[in-house]
């Protein structure tokens, strides 16, 4: 029974289109890579209080960044960063995501990536805030021509599985070309190494 949980587990994790994101294509060949291929890791994640876990000193979708960066060569790692931060107390901070969100709003971000053109493939982690993206990662987005990228999403999330976030991505991210994503709970993102690994052994990465 315990083996056929974990299966189930597996299986769902993997599940990438729910009725919210039936119009984004999916490419679910192995991805094609040579020598020249460069790969970049952009993610954001929020440690402080999480929903189902309390305080943690990383936050959950770091996780799977790191599970992401111990199986495969990442050229560069970029987190997502709000130059304000964040309410570290999850009410206050879930308050305000909510408000970004009704007001459409676009948080400035520290850094840039400089030679983002010279990029192939391209992982893009966020947790999902009030089913979709957080702002900060619209921020992100907004700020790159995404035409002939490849892009594969990861995200955790308490119940909402991708939310809307794939329609979303598949709206901003203009000529950008799509392959299988994995998400997960954010609560159970720690122990999810082998299915991480399972997930980019299907990508050929």
């Amino acid at each position: 029974m315990k083996k056929l949980l974990s299966i189930l587990l597996v299986v769902f994790t993997f599940l990438l289109v729910d009725c919210s994101n039936n119009n984004v294509e999916i490419n679910t060949n192995q991805i094609e890579k040579d020598e020249t291929s460069k790969i970049l890791l952009a993610y954001f994640s929020r440690a402080d209080e999480n929903y189902n876990v309390g305080y943690i000193e990383k936050g959950n979708t770091e996780w799977l960044v790191d599970f992401i960066s111990e199986k495969i060569t990442i050229d560069e790692t970029y987190k997502i960063e709000r130059v304000t931060p964040y309410p570290t107390e999850y009410k206050e901070c879930t308050d305000e995501a909510k408000k970004e969100q009704t007001e459409n709003a676009r948080p400035k971000i520290k850094g840039t990536i400089t030679d983002f053109n010279d990029y192939d493939i391209i992982f893009l982690g966020y947790p999902i805030w009030w089913g979709d993206i957080p702002m900060c990662v619209y921020t992100f987005i907004e700020s790159y021509n995404w035409n002939g990228k490849i892009v594969i999403p990861f995200s955790t999330h308490e119940g909402s599985s991708w939310g809307n976030s794939l329609s979303t991505l598949n709206k901003k991210m203009i000529g950008a070309t799509f392959y299988t994503g994995y998400n997960c709970r954010g609560a159970q993102a720690k122990n999810n190494q082998s299915a991480v690994n399972d997930w980019l052994n299907t990508l050929g990465l």
